[in-house]
């Protein structure tokens, strides 16, 4: 094994996944819905908890993992929105949410496209927005998540460290608007980013102006 895979290895393994996280993320792999890694969902857990994360918004439910981490993050009568255009996605999360003691005051699952839906929400009501969706739209994304933040708020994206981002010569839509959000983010005045080599990568910044 290479020094930097045995180092990956070490970061992605550094906190063991519990029974529930296990089954979450095995019923994602069966959904073909890929989860975040442990190490990414770490950094999520992280990240709530550091901010006193009380209202998030997650684009992506998936089957449940990130979510998992989040909600462990987050104050212990925090509310997690969630969004998915996938109803069996979103059922298989909420098995998961519940078998972790999470109850309904706690969840507000959303079955949408998440473009059509982010726009109701409130400007400045929310302390972190997650974003794991399709590539293409992350651009539009990151635009709502600055929106909805407050001052002090944090906006993570998922999955920018992906092959084709990393390629300038890949002229795919997704890896086009990954390395556009890169550029986006690192760029805005109203945002203090770092770019975080856990799982395939964790653009995350601060909303501080």
């Amino acid at each position: 094994m290479t020094a930097p895979d045995a180092l990956r290895e070490l970061v992605e393994g550094y906190l063991a996944e519990d029974d529930v996280l296990v089954a979450a993320r095995t019923r994602g792999n069966e959904l073909g819905c890929i989860p975040v890694s442990g190490g990414a969902g770490t950094g999520l857990r992280f990240l709530a908890a550091a901010i006193g994360a009380k209202a998030v918004v997650e684009i992506g439910t998936g089957a449940g993992v990130s979510g998992l981490w989040l909600l462990r993050g987050m104050v212990t009568d925090g509310v997690l929105t969630s969004i998915d255009v996938d109803p069996e996605h979103q059922k298989a999360a909420r098995a998961a949410f519940v078998a972790d003691g999470h109850g309904p005051s706690r969840l507000r699952l959303i079955n949408g496209m998440g473009l059509e839906v982010l726009p109701r929400l409130t400007d400045g009501g929310y302390d972190l927005v997650f974003v794991d969706a399709d590539a293409v739209d992350y651009p539009r994304y990151l635009d709502e998540a600055v929106r909805l933040l407050r001052t002090g708020g944090v906006v993570a994206l998922a999955g920018v460290l992906a092959p084709g981002a990393l390629d300038p010569d890949a002229a795919d839509a997704g890896s086009v608007a990954l390395r556009e959000v890169a550029r986006q983010v690192r760029d805005d005045e109203r945002l203090t980013p770092v770019l975080l080599p856990l799982g395939d990568g964790v653009l995350t910044a601060v909303k501080t102006g």
